[in-house]
């Protein structure tokens, strides 16, 4: 089986501001360049393909980790949240009380006003990795939390509900088996691309 790694991007001012990206290429802010300086692909990644999301701060990311222009793949874009671009998750909540409680309470199915749910980009992953099957090549994925929150969802059997079973580390790199029938199975959760400290 073939191992499949996933990379979050670096931070962008969204981030750095806690609003919604989803679709918007927003690119990467002065203080997440400097983080990716930081950055090294661990010896695990070594021999791999790289693919990426075509959203700019995932192909400024994966350009630095790869050391050249990487493959762009639009099945890898961030979540599309619709008419929710822009805002913070906390405004949302105030704003619509129940209403958003209700929508989150939908776990796979929660979906923003002309947005996508986290089904949807599941179904999108699954896609993605019907073609890396078929290549039967370790890939490294450079792409969105909610592309990664789906396939540790579709590792785990997690529904959306509650909080994921791990956290993802900004500088972690999610490691995979990848099965023929194109199923995940972590290997390792957050290995680090950061330099040992002596």
């Amino acid at each position: 089986m073939p191992l499949i790694s996933f990379i979050r991007h670096a931070p962008t001012t969204w981030n750095e501001a806690g609003k919604i990206q989803g679709h918007t290429d927003t690119p990467l802010s002065e203080k997440g360049r400097a983080q990716l300086q930081t950055w090294t692909p661990p010896p695990q990644l070594v021999g791999s393909e790289w693919v990426c999301s075509p959203l700019q701060r995932c192909r400024d990311t994966a350009q630095h980790l790869a050391g050249d222009t990487v493959a762009t793949e639009p099945l890898l874009k961030e979540m599309d949240w619709g008419d929710w671009q822009g805002e913070t998750l906390p405004g949302l909540r105030e704003r619509l009380g129940e209403e958003m409680t209700r929508r989150e309470e939908m776990g796979w199915d929660f979906r923003p006003p002309n947005g996508e749910s986290p089904r949807d980009v599941a179904n999108r992953l699954k896609a993605f990795l019907a073609k890396v099957v078929e290549r039967d090549k370790p890939a490294v994925v450079v792409t969105h939390k909610g592309v990664i929150r789906a396939a540790f969802a579709l590792a785990t059997g997690w529904d959306f509900m509650g909080k994921a079973p791990f956290k993802m580390k900004r500088e972690g790199v999610q490691i995979f088996w990848l099965s023929p029938d194109g199923s995940l199975e972590i290997r390792e959760a957050n290995a680090s691309m950061l330099a040992e400290q002596s």
